[in-house]
């Protein structure tokens, strides 16, 4: 009999009702996954449509999954990445969730430490061993809602639980009973998505999620981990690598609402943003990110890359301070040490800096052909250019009016005199042998020089 989808609003056959396939042997998709080559991407020419949310947002992992591969940050420092988060994601909450160890005292301490601040946004989650008494920690420091840990392979559930099937999905739902005793939102992290069973193990199990948090009228978030990468955000691939695969199966077997469902993957592959964003645009309502990209192996969706995202997707920031993001990353390279790749989009030295001296001529015309937007706007940070052996008159005229804040006809042009002087000296310390990037205090010495002193910082002329 048709039945009318609580999803997409239409009659609709009636949906097959899939059941825990409880195999003896584990399915490891070795036709996929060899190990000894390139994990290979298949397809079965399926498309899912595209279901984007009406209220798309981004939960946080940088005091998490992020911290698990840095130092630990200090109490101090957690703190204030909290204040920087709050302040990015802006007053709707955009940047939705955050979540935090419980297990040491200091752990907790800055988990107290943020709740003081008493900040709506981001919501403070956890992420906690699936047990008793940490459901009970977690009730008692105020926490609506904790991350447990369900990994769904069979990488996982034989290799490295030595389980079977069924004795992992009966360990997961006594875990989730738990959390509902305790009076916790429970947050189920499916580990490992991208190489499960989806229709013998995760639909299955998703489906007595369902029915549990129906029943004890308990939300259950959803958390499609893509541990390894492997996902990919291509049309008509086969499960179990397809992201709009996933996203659709989860909502459309197992009614999974979007404003639970949320994606969390890795960037083994370089293809954590374009998964991310096919989450939204598939139907998941969040999307997991850490700042800076910082987490396990190659790390996560980089926070900042997906507030660029949501901006360019929804055509707003709808409150959210991008400018934020640049004090960011001076807060982790000058407090935590944290050294970012220059060539790293919207934070990294050489983001909105170019070198090529054709270049430079083109942004002393009009900085928008070379700059992908106003960084100065929408990120506090204006384009530049690093004076080098390719730099040419062009390079050397756009730094003295970058540099000094000359305009108009205040600014000078590459046909100045003193351009010129500038570049023929810069034109004999690379005939010198040198190698490196001139440093603005050399630009800044020889200006002064060669000017009679008419630049120094901050000076016009």
């Amino acid at each position: 009999m048709p039945e009318l989808s609580g999803v997409y609003n239409v009659l609709e056959d009636e949906t097959y009702k899939y059941e825990l396939q409880d195999v003896k042997e584990p399915n490891l998709y070795r036709d996929i996954y060899t190990y000894s080559e390139v994990p290979k991407i298949t397809f079965n020419h399926r498309r899912v449509p595209l279901g984007m949310p009406k209220e798309i947002w981004i939960t946080d992992t940088s005091l998490r999954d992020g911290m698990q591969s840095v130092e630990p940050y200090t109490v101090d420092q957690i703190v204030k990445i909290y204040q920087l988060l709050s302040r990015l994601g802006g007053p709707y909450g955009i940047i939705r969730q955050t979540e935090f160890f419980v297990y040491s005292e200091k752990d907790r301490t800055a988990l107290r430490r943020c709740q003081e601040l008493g900040l709506r946004f981001p919501e403070i989650t956890t992420w906690i061993r699936a047990n008793k008494e940490d459901f009970k920690l977690v009730k008692d420091l105020g926490i609506r809602e904790t991350g447990i840990l369900v990994s769904c392979s069979d990488y996982h559930i034989f290799k490295k639980l030595k389980m079977t099937r069924r004795q992992a999905m009966d360990q997961y739902l006594s875990a989730v009973a738990q959390a509902f005793e305790a009076g916790v939102m429970p947050r189920c992290h499916l580990e490992d998505i991208t190489r499960a069973d989806f229709f013998g193990f995760v639909v299955p199990f998703v489906n007595e999620l369902m029915k549990m948090s129906r029943d004890a009228k308990i939300p259950v978030r959803i958390r499609a981990c893509d541990t390894m990468g492997y996902g990919v955000p291509f049309p008509e691939v086969s499960l179990p690598r397809s992201v709009p695969g996933i996203i659709y199966g989860l909502q459309h077997y197992s009614e999974v609402p979007s404003e639970l469902l949320e994606w969390h993957g890795h960037n083994d592959f370089y293809l954590s943003v374009a998964n991310a964003c096919t989450a939204w645009l598939y139907g998941a309502s969040t999307v997991n990110c850490s700042l800076l990209g910082i987490g396990e192996r190659t790390g996560n969706v980089p926070l900042e890359a997906m507030v660029m995202q949501y901006g360019a997707l929804r055509g707003s920031m709808d409150g959210m301070d991008p400018t934020v993001i640049t004090e960011i990353a001076e807060f982790f390279k000058r407090e935590i040490g944290y050294e970012i790749p220059v060539m790293t989009p919207f934070i990294g030295e050489n983001f909105n800096v170019t070198k090529a001296g054709i270049h430079a001529d083109g942004m002393l015309k009009d900085e928008e052909i070379y700059n992908i937007f106003d960084t100065r706007k929408i990120l506090n940070r204006p384009a530049a250019v690093l004076v080098s052996k390719t730099s040419g008159l062009a390079g050397v005229a756009y730094w003295i009016n970058e540099h000094y804040g000359l305009a108009g006809p205040e600014a000078v042009s590459k046909k100045d005199p003193l351009v010129t002087a500038m570049k023929e000296w810069v034109d004999q310390e690379y005939e010198g042998g040198r190698q490196t990037a001139l440093s603005n205090h050399e630009l800044e010495a020889k200006l002064e020089e060669l000017s009679g002193g008419k630049f120094d910082k901050g000076a016009r002329r």
